[in-house]
């Protein structure tokens, strides 16, 4: 048995290997998506290990039974070497009656795990999770369940997978009084797939940091009303029960009086209270809300039922105020960040799901045949042995970064060059967000975040403001806009016309004009 000094040891030297071993891992450059895949799993290993036997070190130089301390008391002066003959005796008899046996070193271990880092045939055969076959290996998502449980949701129109792929993320352009509970949980499903498909294929990103951060993003958005689809522009919950008041900075209903009886009002109706009566009524009721639950609240104080179903299937009661919408929207919000997350995955597949649909069923066999014929045993489909390097995974030559046509392999450069992939267009409206091509720049006029983003300045996303990118320029184009419409606007002053006595055609205000003085 191992003393505690010799187990804290081998915890040190584990954690050093451990840490050598992933330096070196990080530093072979893999050619093929299943080595970096299965790469990416080796160091995600270790790491988790080493953390772990950090843990197991922790508690030994916490010594909470004093076990660390007996022992080097046993080793210190003046009885060292009683200890040490009594420990080598221990040790003569243990082999006396284990003959044979032997300890593997770590050195040997760690030697074995490099050793089999190079054997590209069994990557596949290594990976600790599995994959559908519609995510090849983490390059595609498989959203075809979550397809169908979309449109399973109240109030949606049919529509093919592929515009799903493209579609999904429009989260705001649901009708917000169908954001109930089965919305709620396609909503959970997606995060859900989303963080599964994140820990299968990149098992090093901190997805756990990167939901934090979101749900922290949406919580400033949340409270100045700028996140999308509930903002208070007239159409949220919150704006259309009124704005609520932080009664933290109160003390008294005295203090709230000070408001005055609009602002009362309308914190009341913000949490569904009855908002009538005088100044003193309103301030009192207001202030009993102050860090109670609806539930500890006097029923006589809310709304009658048929005005609060008013505000919508999304307005329930939890806290004091809306807490049920606030939950959909946090879901919504890290939808959003790990959509933009996997934005290349996305696309990725959308083209995967276009090339399916553009070959014929033969194609999609002998596609099919030939993938099972490679993956067995190294051997190709036509019995010639596969070295590893010249597989469906090999990375294609591609120098100037082409994009990938519907076979995999790089198009052409000419073709590059006629669509103008090699140019970079910026949006200052979307928030600095590039562009590659101009195919790419105009289609993103009539997308989500342009729109959204022309909303909250104000401005109509018509075909005016096509091709505007800058924030001022779209300002000053509506303000002349306005002023053209105001120009032509019918005015019935100077244009209206009315005839005299003696059949002289005069304008309204001329005709008003001289009836008062008594001419006509």
């Amino acid at each position: 048995m191992e003393t505690v000094l010799e187990q804290q040891r081998r915890y040190h030297e584990e954690r050093e290997r451990i840490i050598d071993t992933c330096v070196n891992e990080q530093m072979v450059k893999h050619e093929s998506h299943m080595e970096k895949l299965a790469s990416q799993h080796r160091v995600y290993e270790l790491r988790q290990r080493y953390m772990q036997t950090t843990g197991q070190l922790v508690d030994l130089y916490k010594d909470r039974d004093g076990s660390r301390r007996d022992e080097i008391q046993a080793i210190s002066a003046p009885n060292e070497f009683e200890e040490f003959y009594s420990r080598f005796k221990a040790i003569k008899d243990f082999h006396r009656r284990h003959p044979g046996e032997i300890s593997i070193p770590l050195s040997v271990e760690f030697n074995n795990m490099q050793l089999a880092r190079g054997d590209a045939k069994k990557c596949e055969e290594s990976l600790p999770v599995l994959f559908s076959d519609e995510e090849d290996f983490g390059r595609y998502l498989d959203m075809n369940a979550l397809h169908q449980q979309y449109l399973n949701l109240k109030g949606v129109t049919y529509i093919d997978y592929i515009t799903y792929l493209a579609s999904f993320d429009r989260l705001f352009e649901y009708p917000r009084e169908n954001k109930n509970a089965e919305y709620k949980k396609y909503l959970k499903a997606i995060v859900d797939y989303f963080y599964d498909f994140y820990t299968r294929a990149m098992p090093l990103h901190d997805i756990e940091g990167e939901i934090s951060a979101l749900k922290e993003d949406f919580e400033t958005k949340w409270a100045n009303g700028s996140f999308p689809g509930w903002g208070k522009d007239g159409s949220g919950v919150l704006s259309q029960t009124g704005t609520r008041l932080d009664l933290s900075a109160f003390s008294s209903p005295e203090e709230l009086m000070s408001l005055g009886l609009d602002r009362l009002k309308s914190g009341l109706q913000a949490l569904g209270l009855k908002c009538g009566g005088t100044l003193e009524e309103r301030a009192k009721r207001l202030f009993a809300t102050k860090g109670k639950r609806v539930s500890e609240l006097d029923p006589k104080m809310l709304q009658s039922h048929g005005k609060a179903a008013s505000l919508g299937a999304g307005y329930t009661w939890g806290l004091v105020g809306n807490q049920k919408a606030k939950d959909i929207a946090s879901l919504e919000a890290v939808v959003y960040g790990l959509t933009e997350k996997l934005g290349d995955v996305r696309e990725s597949t959308q083209e995967n799901a276009q090339r399916k649909q553009a070959r014929s069923a033969q194609e999609r066999q002998e596609e099919l045949e030939g993938a099972e014929g490679a993956g067995a045993d190294g051997v190709t489909g036509e019995g010639e042995e596969s070295d590893g390097g010249d597989d469906d995974d090999d990375v294609p030559y591609n120098p100037k970064k082409l994009p990938l046509g519907w076979d995999g392999k790089p198009i052409p450069y000419w073709l590059y060059k006629l669509h103008g992939l090699n140019m970079y267009y910026k949006c200052e409206i979307c928030g600095g967000a590039e562009y590659r091509g101009p195919k790419a720049f105009l289609r993103h006029f009539a997308e989500w975040r342009h729109a959204y983003n022309m909303r909250n300045l104000g401005i109509p996303n018509t075909a005016h403001f096509a091709n505007v990118t800058n924030i001022e320029d779209a300002k000053a184009l509506w303000e002349k806009i306005k002023n053209l419409k105001t120009a032509e606007r019918w005015q019935p002053d100077v244009e209206e016309e009315f005839e005299d006595s003696v059949g002289n055609v005069l304008n309204r205000k001329t005709f008003d004009d001289m009836r008062r003085q008594g001419i006509l």
